[in-house]
């Protein structure tokens, strides 16, 4: 088994955050705004966030969720084989795990339109396959 290379898996992960970051970007400005801004006016959604910081700590969360997403690619390509089809295997799982679950209990029972929580769980899927599949497309062996 070959060395990991850990410069190839900092420049996977900061490519593929900047990928899942301009994907979330456009879910929730361009996609989301709009069911936002209802579900404000509803009074169903905070006018201000509760933490004033929120949108920087979600950047950093998607350059952390994408180092995980790149060490389990990095992990399992020796068993899977290296590839997209192995990259796309790692963002889907991983997506799904971090993205179905809470969108589905989200779906169900707040009071706001099911179109918020089926955005956020594309947000995370998606974007966990696409991060997967840049820092994939960028590792090389040491």
């Amino acid at each position: 088994m070959a060395a990991i290379s850990l410069r190839r898996v900092a420049l996977g992960t900061l490519a593929g955050g900047v990928v899942w970051g301009i994907w979330s970007t456009a879910v929730n400005m361009v996609i989301l705004a709009p069911k936002y801004a209802e579900a404000q006016k509803a009074g169903l959604f905070l006018a201000q966030p509760r933490y004033p910081l929120f949108v920087l700590y979600w950047f950093v969360m998607l350059f952390l969720l994408t180092y995980i997403l790149t060490w389990v690619y990095v992990s399992v390509r020796s068993t899977l084989g290296p590839g997209p089809i192995t990259a796309l295997r790692v963002g889907l799982l991983v997506g799904f795990v971090s993205g179905f679950p809470i969108s589905l209990s989200l779906a169900t029972w707040a009071p706001f339109s099911r179109a918020i929580p089926l955005w956020w769980m594309l947000d995370l899927w998606v974007g966990s396959m696409l991060a997967t599949l840049v820092s994939a497309w960028l590792y090389k062996e040491a």
